[in-house]
């Protein structure tokens, strides 16, 4: 939406890594929208505009926790545990020992989220958000 970029500023904090490239990424959607546990190999400046959001991080120590699909396919860096699955368990039991943190994102509010750290979003209501990658 290139209306919408008159609007966005880029934090200043992306101009503090190895060059001057911002990726800037809009998400909008209802309620419940789920993007599955990922990760991304960039720095992330997750901002929430307006709605909020859950968030669960996982350090990338816990990779092999996390059941990534296969090296060399297209869903490498994406998890095959759906976190909301309560017999996921069952499937994958190493999930019951990987270390998280959860997050609430809120109006107004800024995650940073590190290259390779794995993160499922999910949408608690209608809501806006704008990512910055950068490296």
């Amino acid at each position: 939406m290139p209306e919408l970029m008159k609007d966005i500023r880029v934090p200043e904090y992306c101009c503090l890594g190895e060059n001057q490239d911002v990726e800037i990424n809009a998400w909008f959607g209802p309620s419940g929208t789920l993007t599955p546990t990922h990760y991304d190999p960039k720095h992330n400046f997750l901002c929430q505009v307006f709605g909020s959001k859950f968030v669960r991080l996982f350090p990338p120590s816990e990779s092999q926790k996390l059941y990534p699909y296969e090296e060399g396919t297209m869903l490498f860096n994406t998890s095959q545990v759906d976190m909301e699955d309560s017999n996921a368990i069952m499937k994958f039991p190493d999930i019951a020992t990987a270390t998280y943190a959860d997050i609430l994102l809120t109006e107004g509010d800024m995650l940073y989220i590190p290259p390779k750290w794995w993160h499922m979003v999910k949408s608690l209501s209608p809501s806006f958000s704008v990512s910055f990658w950068f490296e």
